[in-house]
């Protein structure tokens, strides 16, 4: 600060005033805390009235000053520990052209809203407009965005534009931001781009999550429509890979660039379901995948058990997961014949997969990406239950019958929906020769 060029000129002898200098000074700044900090600071009178409307009321003629010994006025100015620092710094601003370019002279976000702060109490309107001008440029760190949220609203108008970034975003802009990112989250770019992608994927989670916030985005008809598109497109792109991996049995280059196709859009499915049952909208994507359902059991059957393999196995099951869930607890309605169908393909399937990826995690603690969460398999064998039970008795005991003679019985513990069978198939003569009695 100090080594900054002083352009201020005494108003009689056109010398450069410099504050500190006591054989010019004709005004002593004594800064003063209540835990007894006391400083002098020699300072030139005319700098200080034009340049801050509180010492030009305190050194006017309606605001009684005091006398030191060697006959200059003394203006006692008292303040926070915090803050003298601050203080010192808005002295020594005063004494600085800031008509021209003072960029470096802030020394970062911190000390910037310090003399802010103080330049607004002692009402000196240049260093106020550079600090405003400054803070609003410059980028912030976390923590000195909460202070600025902090310190900044309770200073009016003339600090608003530093609070420009945060303030809300005309609805209009967006929905255009997410139909863009929607586009692009859904979309099959280079893989240089999967960071941005995944980016992207999570924003779009974030804007239509309700957490401490409302949703920053609200769907509409239109909004939703767009979205099943981009997930149809998704959706026929990953069926296209799963035809050409179909048809392609040996194992070649092309098989494995495919495979590696296959598990990245198996991931973006996993991704879409929740943002479909987040908007409500997953009937659609559950019919597709129904319908897909054997083709995609049969393409990561057939390949060799590799990491890779049960890790495309492992987020199949994700997939299927949250198509199961829909139906369990009726957020999508479908025929019983669909539904009995998934229970057959999904339920062998997984059935064999989870020892599998249990022993791979456990012989590879390391790899996060094989790691299925323990909640995910009960939830898991929860909905099997439900959608089992919710299926004609006559298809509950094919797919129990099946269950009792497989060596792979403890997952998934189908005990509930037996129990609950066996009382209904017990009761039902009875049960039902009441209603009829009762409708004579």
């Amino acid at each position: 600060m100090e080594s900054l060029v002083l352009e201020n000129l005494d108003c009689e002898t056109k010398a450069p005033s410099r504050i500190g200098d006591r054989s010019t000074s004709d005004v002593v700044v004594r800064l003063r805390t209540l835990d007894g900090r006391d400083e002098w600071l020699y300072c030139h009178s005319h700098i200080l009235v034009e340049k801050c409307k509180y010492f030009a009321d305190r050194l006017s003629e309606n605001w009684p000053t005091c006398q030191i010994l060697d006959s200059r006025n003394c203006v006692e100015v008292y303040c926070q520990e915090s803050d003298f620092d601050h203080h010192v710094n808005v002295l020594r601003l005063l004494y600085v052209a800031t008509d021209g370019p003072v960029d470096d002279m802030w020394h970062g976000v911190r000390n910037a809203l310090g003399i802010l702060r103080v330049a607004v109490e002692l009402e000196c309107l240049q260093i106020v407009t550079g600090c405003v001008n400054y803070l609003e440029a410059v980028p912030w760190e976390e923590s000195e965005e909460e202070e600025i949220l902090r310190i900044i609203p309770r200073m009016g108008s003339q600090a608003e534009p530093i609070l420009a970034r945060m303030q809300p975003v005309n609805p209009s802009a967006i929905v255009g931001i997410f139909l863009s990112a929607i586009r692009f989250a859904t979309s099959s770019p280079p893989s240089p781009l999967n960071d941005l992608k995944s980016s992207a994927q999570e924003q779009l989670e974030y804007m239509i999550t309700e957490d401490d916030d409302a949703p920053l985005l609200t769907a509409d008809d239109e909004i939703k429509s767009e979205v099943k598109e981009c997930v149809n497109r998704l959706f026929a792109r990953f069926s296209h890979v799963l035809e050409a991996l179909l048809a392609e049995r040996t194992e070649s280059i092309s098989v494995e660039s495919k495979m590696q196709l296959f598990q990245s859009h198996l991931s973006d499915l996993f991704w879409a379901c929740q943002m479909l049952t987040k908007m409500e909208i997953m009937r659609e994507f559950v019919n597709t995948w129904v319908d897909a359902s054997d083709k995609i059991v049969q393409v990561v059957e057939q390949e060799s058990p590799t990491a890779v393999t049960v890790e495309i196995k492992s987020k199949a099951i994700e997939v299927a997961a949250k198509v199961l869930d829909a139906i369990g607890y009726g957020t999508v309605i479908l025929p019983t014949a669909k539904r009995f169908h998934l229970v057959k393909v999904w339920l062998p399937f997984v059935r064999v997969t989870k020892p599998l990826i249990d022993s791979v995690t456990t012989n590879d603690e390391d790899n996060l990406a094989l790691k299925i969460d323990g909640e995910l398999w009960q939830s898991l064998e929860s909905t099997f239950v439900s959608v089992i039970l919710a299926l004609p008795s006559g298809d509950q005991a094919e797919i129990l019958t099946e269950w009792l003679e497989n060596e792979h019985i403890r997952y998934p513990d189908l005990t509930e929906a037996f129990e609950v069978w066996c009382y209904r198939s017990k009761v039902a003569k009875r049960r039902l020769a009441l209603l009829e009695g009762s409708l004579v």
